[in-house]
């Protein structure tokens, strides 16, 4: 007859099962989720747990991963919740018997969570209340949370399984990252903040294998913690749309030795592990208890030695003092400029290095190189940036728009743009595809202006979206736009407010041409003591205004400033400069500096504007 976990556990290592999915999938029941088979199928979900059992689990998880209103919406069962939930707790039940601990899988809601995703914190945990209650009023002994990216994700279970229930509860951390975090503190700042919440045994699951799995808990480990680890079978291959996964049994077994050893108290596997994987574990940790009893007695917790585990200190690399770009180090101090240019098509760039040459002669402070604006297909911002520092020697302002890449290329972009020594960056939602040169492709927005703008943030602190170290600061100054001349500009001002929220340094407004517009939105904006980049796009002509005013999303030109360009017929481009110099000399000490936008690469207009108010 088991005892109470929370004794067990403390009285030496406890083996866990493997994955279920692998196994159903195996077997050839490979409809998702797989949670349905606890309804369709109950009893090869119930010979998956007694084969692990007969492998020597002492502990099986139920069904239930995915089993979370949010997951089982995307496949139209949330109607099934309750049924899939107690169902899976019953064949695990019938399973255990009187001796194996039936533990109740909880996994992530698979959404991302407020202010990355649209999934609000109070959304998260209602939901994952409704799972524990469920599973918790079935009879599991434990809840084990797992796989979670998002330590705010997983502080939500928690909250949530503690407002339900008294059961014991293992809280698992998935670490996807590579080895460079275990150089830092992070993975024991993660075992103290869960600590914190009031668990009974911490860790890690899944994402990595054995090798990598015993790095994090050696740097996770910490006198006194319950720790778990649950390492997939290594990282699969893609075999017929299956994964496939190829770490043997031995050598899992053999890093689950290590496992123990460097303090693990439940050990298990996930993904890629088979009944053959948990019968080698089992087989290993009654190795080592009979070589511990004969070699050291064991100490009053019960829980094994851990060795001399000795890290090596990461190596402490130079650093410059100040890597904050000259643009953000000279705002507040100087009227700032900064000019967009024409991207052509192509590889061709020797335009754009001219006329970044040209403008720098003039004193421009930096280049704004745009994103695949208009949803076009242009060289990448980054690259191009690179080529006009390194080749002209002005800082460059990049812009990153989050149509084109997922939450791990955008992450990835900023690495490589910090590595290249870009240090200034405007974050951009940007244009959907459909108004561009591929209309069929791919907009990809996992995240808004705002999520991308948190991303940059983070990296400043360290670390990337889900709280994970990067092991250095990254240094960039964080732009985003705005645009004062918006149709609904309360929803704009609320927008504006997410984006300073999440960690915007300055602000790029859309070009504007009259006073009381910019007055306007410096009234609604000064609560957040921002530095504004006031846009400038001087008119070429009448034609040019009419075409920006009617067929140019977010661009607004006033009647009369229309009007004047009607009325100087030839002169018009004279006017248009003449236009924005004066608008400009008006408004330049209720701004950090001016975002000039200059048509059909006439970048003359940019010195003509500038002499005139300087």
């Amino acid at each position: 007859m088991k005892i109470d976990f929370r004794e067990r556990i403390r009285q030496g290592p406890i083996l866990c099962d493997g994955a279920m999915g692998t196994l159903l999938d195996l077997y050839e029941y490979e409809e998702r989720p797989h949670e349905v088979q606890n309804l369709k199928n109950p009893d090869i979900v119930e010979r998956v747990h007694r084969e692990y059992i007969d492998a020597g689990a002492e502990i099986i998880e139920t069904n239930t991963f995915s089993a979370n209103r949010l997951r089982l919406i995307q496949f139209h069962l949330e109607d099934k919740l309750e049924a899939i939930n107690r169902r899976a707790v019953e064949v695990a039940r019938s399973a255990a018997g009187e001796n194996v601990y039936v533990a109740g899988a909880v996994g992530p809601s698979g959404k991302l969570l407020e202010p990355i995703g649209k999934l609000r914190f109070s959304e998260a945990r209602a939901a994952f209340k409704e799972q524990i209650e469920i599973l918790a009023d079935a009879g599991v002994d434990l809840l084990i949370l797992e796989t979670f990216v998002s330590l705010q994700e997983l502080d939500e279970a928690i909250s949530a399984a503690k407002e339900v229930c008294d059961l014991p509860i293992v809280a698992q951390k998935a670490f996807p990252e590579d080895g460079s975090i275990l150089s830092g503190s992070f993975p024991l700042e993660v075992v103290e903040h869960i600590l914190s919440r009031g668990v009974d045994v911490v860790g890690a699951n899944c994402t990595v294998g054995p090798q990598r799995m015993f790095s994090i808990i050696r740097a996770m480990y910490k006198d006194g913690v319950v720790l778990s680890a649950q390492p997939a079978a290594g990282i699969p291959t893609l075999l017929n749309g299956r994964a496939v996964y190829h770490t043997s049994p031995e050598y899992l077994a053999a890093y689950a030795k290590e496992l123990v050893e460097a303090g693990v108290s439940l050990v298990g596997a996930c993904c890629g592990s088979t009944p053959a994987h948990i019968r080698a574990i089992r087989t290993a940790l009654d190795d080592l208890q009979s070589r511990t009893r004969r070699e050291e007695p064991v100490s009053r917790t019960g829980k094994a030695r851990k060795p001399d585990i000795r890290i090596a200190a990461p190596p402490v690399e130079a650093r410059a003092a100040d890597e904050h770009s000259l643009f953000a180090r000279n705002i507040g101090k100087k009227f700032l400029t900064s000019v967009e240019l024409d991207i052509p098509r192509g590889l061709d760039m020797a335009s754009v290095l001219d006329g970044a040459r040209y403008l720098q002669k003039h004193g421009i402070d930096a280049i704004n190189v745009t994103d695949g604006a208009r949803a076009r297909l242009r060289m990448s911002s980054i690259a191009l940036s690179t080529l006009i520092q390194r080749q002209v020697g002005i800082e460059a302002m990049t812009h990153l728009a989050t149509r084109d890449r997922n939450m791990i290329g955008l992450q990835a972009e900023l690495l490589g743009a910090h590595a290249l020594g870009l240090r200034n960056i405007l974050c951009i939602t940007g244009d959907p595809t459909s108004i561009g040169d591929y209309p069929h492709a791919t907009s990809v927005f996992d995240v808004d202006s705002a999520g991308l703008l948190r991303a940059v943030r983070s990296m400043n602190e360290g670390r990337d979206l889900m709280g994970n170290t990067i092991e250095h600061k990254t240094s960039f100054l964080i732009a985003c736009a705005a645009n004062p001349r918006a149709d609904d500009m309360e929803a704009e001002i609320r927008k504006l407010e997410k984006k300073i929220e999440a960690g915007a340094d300055i602000i790029y407004t859309q070009p504007i041409y009259e006073m009381k517009t910019l007055e306007q939105f410096l009234k609604r904006s000064e609560q957040w003591h921002k530095p504004v980049m006031l846009g400038i796009l001087p008119l070429r002509g009448y034609k040019h205004a009419e075409f920006l005013h009617n067929e140019i999303p977010g661009m607004s030109i006033p009647e009369q400033v229309r009007e004047q360009l009607r009325s100087a017929a030839e002169r018009a481009p004279q006017v248009g400069v003449e236009l924005a110099s004066k608008f400009l000399n008006e408004a330049k000490t209720m701004v950090a500096g001016a975002y000039l936008m200059p048509p059909f690469k006439k970048y003359e207009m940019v010195p003509q504007i500038l002499d005139q108010i300087r």
